[in-house]
């Protein structure tokens, strides 16, 4: 285990886990911290494959709150343009997690179980494939926290769901689970049975 990741290499694939069952697999800081280094991984010639899931019951909640409210607190300055420019930087930080995903070589492919909300979105609309189990259920939560989906979602999504529909889970933060809501280009090849990822 590797902080808040767990890895795992079996038959040329690499499994990384989101591995902080207790907060529903909510991404801490060390999440955004270690998860560009463990996508590196793509220089090891023998991985074919990088598979990311969550452990237990969720594949992920989105960003910590506990981390959302320290951002806030560390970036307040007594100049607006200095509280911007402090909070700007923390995004690109955040942004670094995301975007190692598709700077990856190899390809990545997100298995869903249980709730993708939030950053999950983020994570998951960066990788090349996505899967979900029966159970899954998805949302682009921030405006109900009255914030911007910075880390992603908004740029890649177009091109997932399409404009309109995009546009529409973003400005109403509606739970959809991606099987006949009119947004199944959101996963792959159908959904992936109760007993777990089968022949992927």
């Amino acid at each position: 285990m590797v902080g808040k990741l767990l890895r795992l290499f079996l038959h040329c694939s690499f499994y990384l886990f989101i591995d902080r069952p207790s907060r529903g697999n909510a991404l801490s800081l060390d999440f955004f911290t270690e998860f560009p280094t463990a996508l590196s991984l793509d220089q090891n010639l023998e991985a074919g494959v990088i598979i990311l899931s969550g452990v237990v019951n969720h594949f992920c909640t989105g960003i910590d709150l506990q981390l959302l409210n320290s951002i806030s607190q560390e970036t307040r300055a007594s100049n607006t343009g200095h509280t911007g420019e402090k909070l700007r930087r923390v995004i690109k930080f955040l942004q670094r997690a995301t975007t190692a995903i598709e700077e990856c070589r190899k390809p990545v492919i997100a298995v869903v179980d249980g709730a993708c909300l939030g950053g999950g979105v983020d994570i998951i609309t960066a990788c090349d494939v996505r899967y979900s189990m029966e159970n899954a259920f998805f949302s682009v939560k921030e405006v109900d926290l009255a914030i911007t989906a910075d880390l992603g979602s908004l740029q890649r999504l177009p091109g997932i769901v399409g404009f309109g529909n995009s546009m529409e889970l973003a400005l109403t933060a509606r739970r959809f689970s991606g099987f006949g809501t009119g947004h199944e280009g959101f996963k792959h090849q159908g959904s992936i049975g109760e007993r777990g990822c089968g022949n992927c």
